[in-house]
């Protein structure tokens, strides 16, 4: 066992027992290459990453790499979902010099934590016009001994040249009318109108990108924003990104078709897609938007919870195969003969066509992954044929439908007897509190109080582990266990996105109270000048440069998340700090909104919400009655909903709001002017764009 026994990242436990000489992240590691005089050797990856396990089997288990490592290097080891900002801090390094990044990482430090040579993965021995990583470590080594000089050079313009990045915040006030105007034509652009999202392959679900469409089309009509967000929905739905038996989805897709996805699957983009296409079924009433949305909570539930609550951060991409090699995608993949195996030649066949799987295979080795056929009626896996009459249709549809449940079931049991992909239990506070708010949400939409006591029980998990009494946020915990490292803005921002979300489905105010207490750190610790945002706490630990990044990634960037739940917070509270200092940060998304709408999704959903005003609901009744549901399916872009029986003193936008003749009454309001109160749920709808 070398130095990861005993931490608390299941990626870093993956490799305490490599004959590789690893140090966690810190000062000590640091201190002692400066005096071995050597450099360090950091490699950053996570538990579910495919590459990662490779480079780590190919050259971290083989005992005379390792042995060549140790010499002349310090090794350390980060689990990038631990540490996102010293993950950022370098990959920006990376992308810079080479134009490309990605995970494992691997770059070359000196005793000072400059970076002064990058690569991603390294293969064993030369391939494709790479060098293998016997090659990269001889060549680093000698270049630190025989040029020292030339190192120390190049490791100090990287460094000057990341310190002295301005970032364009905006600086012109907040996004307006014609900024998102500008941001759509972008997206119209850039979409793919055969097979749905944006770009080319590798091909990834667009979450943030949608949410902006669907509160675009709510506030302005436009059709083509609802257009482009329903197809892209329908899209991923019917491919191989979406498991079609045991829901949920995977990372992305390889091809453009969606068709070949790489199988991790991931808690932030299952909760993230949960919400989007609850509120896609929001918009649009869609079969489909409603299945996919409630099997999605379920696996969410089902795969992904922890004994102690919280949610885990995701399913590895690899398992075993029937040959027992540990390959990427074994667990989900299917033959033909796999399918008559467990089905029968009659069920068999119907599923093969039903899901695409066919002697040649869509992926490795003739296997297939399940996806539905591009036939198959959008809103749900029970087609139909215009030509029948009604009465047979319907017949026909009914018996279909019971088929494919059956023929699902049957898979699906036989799949559970598989050797199951590698879950890693750590707890992320962000990733949790995106899964709060979709859960909460989907279970008030669909009346499923298992959901919302699910998402309740992640909070909890939030409060009585993640956060300290002054407010301070850790970043993950295991076993009911709180890390050692700090949260990061975009922990802070998405627990309180979450707990606003629970706030308003369950008319319980602490949670309004504690989404309060994280956006008070978010102001006295992470904002800068001119309504910029850090990603790191003023007083985190110090690195060669403070990461700063409003573009989303795989989720919405912490400058933006923070953005939209300062202005939800703001609206329920009337807070003139959590407004203007919501209003600033939005100034990014005026910047890059036009320029580059891909990557600001979440920045201009929360724009939308801004022009809109947000709406400020207060239901005086019981939570969970008719008016109080029907705010809540409200689709006024980012509405906000308080809901208590009068005289209660949990939100402040209760506070003198009566009952109208005795019944429950329902208070909307926005840019400080309030319409008259409406016991009325058609009214209520019509008020909040239903």
């Amino acid at each position: 066992m070398n130095r990861l026994a005993g931490v608390t990242s299941p990626y870093l436990l993956q490799h305490a027992d490599n004959p590789v000489d690893w140090w966690p992240w810190s000062p000590e590691a640091f201190e002692e290459a400066k005096r071995r005089d050597v450099p360090v050797l950091l490699s950053v990856g996570y538990a579910s990453c495919h590459w990662c396990h490779v480079m780590a089997h190919e050259s971290f288990e083989d005992e005379d790499t390792a042995a060549y490592l140790n010499a002349h290097f310090v090794p350390v080891k980060v689990d990038r979902e631990e540490r996102p900002d010293v993950d950022a801090v370098y990959m920006e390094a990376v992308q810079a010099a080479t134009g490309q990044g990605g995970w494992p990482m691997t770059v070359f430090l000196t005793a000072d934590a400059e970076p002064f040579y990058f690569g991603t993965y390294f293969p064993p021995e030369p391939r494709h016009g790479m060098a293998s990583f016997r090659q990269v470590l001889e060549g680093v080594s000698a270049a630190w001994t025989e040029r020292r000089g030339e190192v120390a050079e190049v490791a100090g313009h990287i460094v000057a040249d990341l310190a002295g990045r301005s970032l364009a915040h905006g600086g012109q006030g907040v996004p307006d009318e014609s900024d998102l105007g500008r941001a759509l034509l972008g997206l119209t652009r850039d979409y793919d109108e055969t097979h749905g999202g944006f770009g080319g392959a590798p091909k990834f679900p667009p979450s943030m990108v949608i949410e902006f469409l669907l509160r675009h089309h709510a506030r302005t009509g436009s059709e083509g924003a609802l257009q482009m967000a329903a197809d892209s929905c329908a899209a991923m739905a019917m491919g191989g990104i979406y498991d079609q038996l045991g829901g949920g989805f995977a990372r992305y897709a390889v091809d453009r078709e969606w068709t070949v996805p790489h199988f991790e699957k991931m808690l932030y983009d299952n909760a993230l897609l949960c919400r989007v296409y609850a509120h896609l079924w929001r918009s649009t009433g869609s079969d489909l938007a409603r299945r996919v949305a409630l099997e999605t909570a379920d696996f969410l539930v089902r795969e992904l919870r922890t004994t102690e609550g919280g949610f885990a951060s995701a399913l590895d991409a690899d398992s075993e195969d029937a040959a027992g090699r540990h390959v990427e995608g074994a667990f989900y993949v299917w033959t033909p003969a796999q399918l008559r195996e467990v089905l029968g030649e009659e069920d068999g066949a119907f599923a093969a066509a039903r899901f695409g799987v066919t002697e040649e295979g869509t992926f490795e080795e003739g296997s297939s992954v399940l996806r539905l056929d591009a036939g198959t009626a959008a809103d749900g896996p029970d087609g139909g044929d215009a030509d029948r009459d009604a009465d047979a249709d319907a017949d026909a549809d009914a018996d279909d439908a019971g088929r494919v449940a059956s023929v699902r079931a049957r898979l699906l049991a036989a799949r559970e007897l598989r050797p199951r992909p590698g879950r890693d239990d750590k707890v992320v506070a962000a990733w949790n509190g995106l899964a709060v708010a979709a859960l909460a949400e989907t279970g008030a939409y669909f009346d499923r109080p298992d959901l919302v006591e699910r998402a309740t029980e992640a909070a909890d998990l939030l409060v009585r582990v993640h956060l300290g009494e002054n407010g301070r946020l850790c970043r993950t915990s295991m076993e009911g266990r709180a890390g050692e490292n700090s949260g990061v803005l975009e922990d802070y921002a998405d627990v309180a996105e979450g707990f606003l979300a629970l706030a308003s489905v369950t008319g319980e105010g602490v949670w309004l109270e504690f989404a309060g207490l994280l956006l008070d750190v978010v102001l006295t610790r992470f904002a800068g000048e001119g309504g910029q945002l850090y990603d790191t706490a003023d007083d985190a630990e110090k690195l060669i440069r403070r990461p700063q990044d409003p573009t989303d990634n795989a989720t919405p960037s912490g400058w933006t998340a923070a953005a939209g739940a300062l202005l939800s917070y703001a609206a329920h509270t009337g807070s003139e700090a959590h407004r203007t200092a919501a209003e600033g940060a939005l100034g990014v998304v005026k910047a890059l909104g036009p320029r580059a709408p891909r990557f600001v999704g979440w920045g201009l959903a929360a724009a939308e919400a801004l022009l809109d005003g947000p709406r400020e609901v207060a239901v005086a009744g019981p939570a969970g009655g008719e008016l109080h549901r029907t705010a809540l399916l409200g689709r006024a872009p980012g509405a906000v909903v308080a809901v208590g029986e009068p005289g209660g003193g949990e939100f402040p936008l209760l506070v003198d709001r009566a009952l109208v003749d005795g019944a429950p009454t329902a208070y909307v309001c926005r840019h400080f002017v309030c319409e008259t109160p409406t016991t009325d749920v058609e009214e209520l709808s019509r008020r909040l764009g239903g």
